[in-house]
């Protein structure tokens, strides 16, 4: 495993970690990120193993599709040390039990002004309304990670007949519960945020909530369907 990672420093107190990532020719810069199911596992499987066993000197962990930015104490660790500990415990990560995979089903009502990119993005693919609504909410998406936003989650992957461009301008206001795709990325505006992904309909639920225990209703590893509502049931659930 230790031999699949590739490490890249960041800043003077980060280290970027990421698993069967391709090689950079001759740049710096960073390698695209590759979305697998088996790079996002063991994206969790050193998430739980740093959990189990925390090295000192780490402060943050940010985890994302294939790769995980550790933010450390410079005063108390270096990059060198963080590598060689990484690379140890990538040496036992297949033997860490991960948590139980929960399924998460959000509502969603599909189009008119829940959904004011519905229409344009079936006509852009050549699809009736149904046949969009059908391809979007068929998959069980995986949660990659959370970012963004408080509470925003990447899910993936949207099945390729309705994969569409980000907006070209974003919008200045989005509304919260608003359920959009850029690529073959979808998710759900938490809090009304500027956005440019392309929204096709809107989720009653509170998926970020400061009072609540668990503040954001989505983890890192959670599985998500999304469920057709009508208007109707929309405002049910939204007043209930």
């Amino acid at each position: 495993m230790s031999r699949d990672l590739q490490f890249r420093i960041a800043s003077d107190q980060a280290l970027m970690v990421y698993f069967n990532a391709p090689a950079a020719k001759g740049s710096a810069e960073a390698p695209p990120p590759q979305i697998t199911t088996e790079s996002h596992e063991q994206v969790r499987r050193l998430l739980r193993l740093i959990e189990l066993e925390p090295i000192q000197g780490v402060r943050n962990l940010h985890p994302a599709y294939s790769s995980i930015l550790i933010k450390f104490d410079a005063m108390k660790l270096r990059h060198e040390e963080l590598e060689e500990t990484i690379r140890r415990y990538a040496t036992h990560m297949q033997s860490v039990a991960l948590p139980d995979q929960r399924l998460v089903e959000i509502p969603v009502c599909y189009g008119g002004e829940h959904g004011p990119d519905f229409k344009a993005v079936a006509e852009l693919h050549g699809i009736t309304a149904d046949r969009a609504i059908e391809l979007h909410a068929s998959p069980t998406y995986i949660v990659y990670f959370l970012g963004f936003a408080p509470g925003f989650a990447y899910l993936g992957e949207v099945p390729e007949p309705l994969a569409t461009p980000r907006l070209p301008s974003p919008r200045k206001s989005v509304p919260a519960g608003s359920v959009g795709i850029a690529g073959k990325q979808t998710g759900v505006y938490p809090i009304a945020t500027p956005g440019g992904w392309r929204l096709l309909g809107r989720t009653p639920l509170k998926m970020f909530q400061p009072d609540r225990v668990q503040m954001s209703l989505l983890a890192t590893g959670d599985r998500v369907r999304f469920v057709p509502i009508s208007q109707q049931q929309f405002a049910k659930l939204e007043s209930a």
